[in-house]
């Protein structure tokens, strides 16, 4: 069980690297703890792969329009919690796989950026858990990630095209990936959740779908503070912490 004492303090980091499938998957994976980082003086930078034009409900909304209204509440959403840099792969929204091309282009982004602490998504099916949970891109940018980290990243003779742009190897010191309710390591985001719903709240085409509205204030507070009861926090978010 996760510990006040290892957990009230949050670690320094200068960059962190957040590497995600979808626009909004890192406010509703880790908002909390992204605006708890950005106030401890961290740089965030957000890697979204795909274009998220899978994302609506309407068959005959143009993928371009639904990509540009995604991308802008991104931002939007990117902004609250302090993270100054989106970076968009346009990657084809529901068509990933953890291929080689996939892997390449996100050591480009850990090379470019050199952040000292990757957040991704878990590279496998949680068969105990929401199957929303295991997006099959999800899992592929899980799995690229990992491989980014390593061997990839670290290593000069692994796509050595990149030396050619400049991007000397690099290596990560950790990488953490955002569990609902059973991580090893919780951080307190008392001071930050109302941040985070502000932030989920700019994805208004993804919670307030017409028949389908979330209420976000509710469920965020109910999960979070059932998560921070296992540190003695009020509420918390939780996290596979994993040190390369």
């Amino acid at each position: 069980m996760a510990s006040r004492s290892n957990n009230s303090r949050l670690p320094k980091f200068k960059r962190v690297l957040f590497v995600a499938a979808h626009p909004d998957d890192p406010d509703f994976g880790a908002g909390g703890s992204v605006a708890r980082l950005t106030d401890n003086g961290s740089e965030v930078i957000y890697v979204i792969v795909t274009d998220g034009s899978q994302g609506g409900e309407d068959p005959n909304q143009k993928d371009t329009d639904l990509v540009a209204i995604r991308q802008k509440e991104q931002r939007a959403a990117a902004r609250v919690l302090g993270v100054k840099k989106v970076e968009f792969l346009g990657y084809k929204d529901g068509h990933l796989a953890p291929d080689l091309k996939l892997r390449r282009d996100i050591v480009r982004m850990i090379r470019m950026y050199k952040p000292e602490l990757v957040i991704t998504h878990i590279p496998g099916r949680v068969l105990d858990a929401p199957m929303g949970g295991s997006h099959p891109d999800h899992l592929a940018v899980g799995e690229a990630t990992f491989a980014a980290v390593y061997p990839d990243s670290r290593n000069p003779r692994a796509f050595r095209s990149l030396l050619k742009e400049g991007l000397k190897a690099h290596e990560v010191k950790e990488v953490w990936i955002p569990f609902w309710t059973s991580g090893d390591y919780l951080v307190d985001i008392t001071p930050t959740l109302d941040k985070k719903i502000e932030a989920l709240n700019k994805h208004q085409s993804q919670v307030a779908k017409p028949g389908r509205e979330w209420d976000i204030e509710k469920l965020l507070r109910k999960r979070h503070r059932e998560v921070g009861k296992r540190g003695g926090y009020r509420y918390a978010e939780s996290f596979k912490r994993i040190t390369v």
